[in-house]
């Protein structure tokens, strides 16, 4: 994904949830709802998490330093991680609490009508962003895989954060809009509460994904499957490569791949050869896999290393 779709669909989901947010509030303060007001805080939590990303793709876009020579691309998956806490303990949080305070004291919704027109106006704004993210990720991550495994498979995770964000808002949504019409129409106002607890419960799970999924590129992914093969194969199809006695790959950020290699190297060949042979594989690498932009190999032969790893 590059950086710059990365940031329209940021962009999209921040514009699409301030909007929102705001008529929401406007709708929580006018009818009394539960669920309206958790739906409100949720559009305003989605729209500092879309800052925050923000904020992660400024500052993982930092040079390497002294200090970080690999860079800062690890602060995209930290700031996510942060908007994966957020989502839990504010936006479910706050919606659970609500709705067990408008079950324990119950009261009608005022102007009905008007939560009805709000929520249909935020599944349109809503749809517009989520169908904007759905785009983007099945552009750039998705291909053939299923939707868990493109997820998994993905290493930008800004496009899902927000794909996932509305999807758990589109069904917030619809969860508001269900427990408005029942309490109307069951005259249960309790339901409304019901409805905002749900509501968290749908954050809670979607946080407990992203946080899942953002926790294991933080702690060190590798490189998928598909590339370590052509990697390997690149390697290996080198005159003068007797084998691969290593390969360890990292992610430092979705188009950041750190990737060290310990190859057998021919013992006929001079030690000039060997740095000729060496300059080929990265330039190889490189061309045949974008995203690798670290390149370390070691020669060693195999039955020495063999013999240390036994000791």
């Amino acid at each position: 994904m590059a950086p710059s779709s990365s940031r329209f669909v940021i962009y999209a989901a921040l514009g699409g949830n301030l909007l929102v947010a705001v008529v929401k509030f406007v709708a929580a303060f006018m009818t009394g709802s539960a669920a309206m007001l958790s739906e409100a805080i949720h559009s305003l939590i989605d729209t500092g998490n879309q800052m925050l990303l923000l904020v992660g793709l400024r500052r993982a876009a930092r040079p390497a330093t002294a200090l970080h020579p690999f860079g800062y691309g690890l602060e995209l998956y930290f700031w996510t991680f942060v908007v994966a806490l957020l989502i839990f303990g504010l936006g479910a949080g706050v919606s659970v609490i609500e709705g067990v305070s408008r079950i324990r004291h119950p009261q009608p919704v005022d102007h009905v009508v008007v939560n009805y027109v709000v929520l249909a106006l935020a599944i349109l704004f809503e749809g517009s962003v989520w169908l904007t993210a759905l785009r983007a990720f099945r552009r750039n991550g998705k291909g053939r895989r299923g939707w868990l495994e493109a997820v998994r498979h993905s290493k930008d995770p800004t496009v899902f954060t927000v794909l996932f964000e509305d999807t758990a808002a589109l069904c917030g949504l619809g969860v508001a809009l269900l427990g408005n019409i029942l309490a109307e129409t069951l005259d249960l106002p309790m339901l409304d509460g019901v409805a905002s607890i749900l509501i968290g419960v749908i954050l809670t799970v979607t946080a407990a994904f992203l946080a899942r999924e953002t926790q294991s590129l933080l702690t060190g992914e590798g490189m998928a499957v598909e590339s370590q093969a052509r990697v390997r194969g690149l390697a290996l199809r080198e005159p003068g490569v007797l084998g691969l006695n290593e390969m360890r790959s990292m992610h430092f950020g979705p188009s950041d791949v750190l990737v060290a290699l310990s190859l057998d190297f021919d013992n006929g060949l001079s030690a000039g050869q060997v740095e000729q042979t060496v300059s080929r594989i990265e330039e190889q690498i490189r061309a045949a896999v974008p995203e690798v932009t670290h390149v370390f190999i070691e020669a060693q032969d195999a039955s020495a290393r063999l013999a240390k790893g036994r000791q």
